[in-house]
């Protein structure tokens, strides 16, 4: 029997003073931890529903992945650009992907 594969997924929520440069961050932010150790996937989205909102959802191989990527200079980066440009802190949330799976 193969061994299953854990997914980790976080989503992080963002609503935003300043669009256009949180999009600029946001953007590097993704096409960076696509590259890291154990990300599977990651996606910058908009909300339809709430003017200047955006989440990221990431899927990670494992939460030991996950908790890396978490503590990489990536990271920080991101987090400290984000100042001045934020409405409220943003919201992230860590879930167990229970039917979670990416398609070939």
């Amino acid at each position: 029997m193969a061994d299953e594969v854990e997914t980790t997924i976080v989503t992080m929520v963002f609503d935003t003073t300043d669009p256009d440069h949180l999009l600029q961050v946001l953007a590097k932010y993704v096409v960076l931890t696509r590259g890291h150790p154990g990300c599977r996937n990651v996606d910058l989205t908009r909300s339809f529903t709430k003017a200047d909102r955006y989440v990221i959802i990431q899927k990670w191989e494992s939460p030991e992945a996950q908790a890396a990527h978490f503590d990489s200079a990536d990271m920080v980066e991101m987090a400290q650009a984000c100042g001045g440009v934020l409405a409220s802190p943003p919201s992230i949330d860590l879930l167990e992907g229970i039917s979670a799976h990416d398609l070939a």
